[in-house]
């Protein structure tokens, strides 16, 4: 006989199976996706606010997101599995140190700031590609010719260097 846990962790897995679900954690600005039923017609609404608290329980995981509109903070609390949920965006990742963030509810305007966590990636899998060796792949090989022929441009080179010189010192004598 199956215990209720069990028969959880197989509805966890069956859902996430169907429903494409980010990892985040409390101090991400996150956009979740509401269904809304109107009637007959359903819409999506979008929550946006920082995740202040995430409560991991299984089937009964739910975490809490807090914005500020107009001027009034409004706190939601969700249901991760839930079907009233059709996505959940991830906008912007924050470096908190603490898994409960209740202290925001007492701070306004820039003391309520999160700082944004930079995310670096050290293992990136790169694809070698081994390429033939075809003349065209090589690089040209010098010869006595081509060697006679470089000292030439670069001596050309340095002629428009001389000549700008001059009229720089031309330039100056005629202000004077």
């Amino acid at each position: 006989m199956k215990t209720i846990e069990e028969i959880n962790q197989a509805n966890v897995k069956k859902i996430l199976a169907e429903k494409k679900l980010p990892e985040f954690f409390p101090g991400d600005i996150i956009k979740v996706g509401v269904r809304i039923t109107e009637g007959k017609r359903d819409r999506i609404q979008y929550f946006e606010g920082v995740c202040i608290a995430k409560k991991s329980r299984d089937i009964n995981t739910s975490f809490t997101v807090r914005k500020i509109s107009f001027g009034e903070g409004v706190e939601r609390t969700f249901a991760l599995y839930s079907s009233i949920i059709s996505s959940i965006k991830v906008i912007r990742s924050g470096k908190v140190r603490r898994a409960k963030l209740y202290y925001l509810r007492d701070r306004t305007g820039k003391s309520a700031r999160i700082v944004e966590k930079i995310k670096k990636k050290i293992g990136i899998d790169v694809e070698v590609k081994q390429e033939e060796v075809i003349e065209e792949n090589l690089a040209p090989v010098k010869t006595e010719e081509n060697k006679k022929e470089e000292p030439k441009a670069e001596a050309k080179k340095e002629e428009p260097k001389a000549e700008a010189k001059k009229v720089k010192k031309e330039n100056l004598e005629k202000k004077k």
